[in-house]
């Protein structure tokens, strides 16, 4: 068993709450520490990010300008649903690719609300990275060789 399908299995065992826990502690760490500002566009959306080669399915929302856990039922679908492996978030999130790189080489998929999208495509494009950022994305590269190619 590969590490990607033993944490597909331990994901999918563990609580609607839970699974999506550590990501929206990290986004509202980052939120807190004044590095990562939602656009006052998200407020009231849930958002679903899919990560394809690990099989989790994160579901949050932002309320208030705060990002939180849920909603955890299949209905209503989120506003928004982001799609792509490991390795591309990690690009995303270094700055080595933008979003729209990623989107018209088939590697980010963004479903939903248009409008919503757009937003959320320039949010993540123009938020400054700080410079621990790409340093702590090299040292995750070693389970995802197709960072340290890019």
């Amino acid at each position: 068993m590969n590490s990607s399908s033993l944490i597909a299995r331990i994901h999918r065992r563990l609580p609607a709450p839970a699974q999506a826990l550590p990501f929206v502690m990290a986004l509202e760490s980052a939120r807190r520490a004044g590095w990562l500002q939602p656009p006052s566009a998200l407020d009231g959306h849930a958002f679903l990010l899919v990560v394809e080669d690990l099989g989790l399915d994160l579901r949050f929302r932002c309320a208030g300008g705060v990002f939180r856990t849920g909603p955890f039922d299949p209905e209503p679908a989120p506003a928004l649903t982001l799609r792509a492996r490991a390795a591309d978030y990690l690009q995303l999130l270094a700055g080595h690719a933008d979003t729209d790189t990623l989107f018209f080489q088939r590697r980010l998929s963004i479903c939903g609300d248009t409008a919503l999208g757009l937003e959320v495509k320039y949010w993540l494009d123009a938020t400054p990275r700080p410079a621990w950022v790409e340093p702590w994305v090299a040292r995750l590269a070693v389970l995802f060789p197709e960072v340290r190619a890019a």
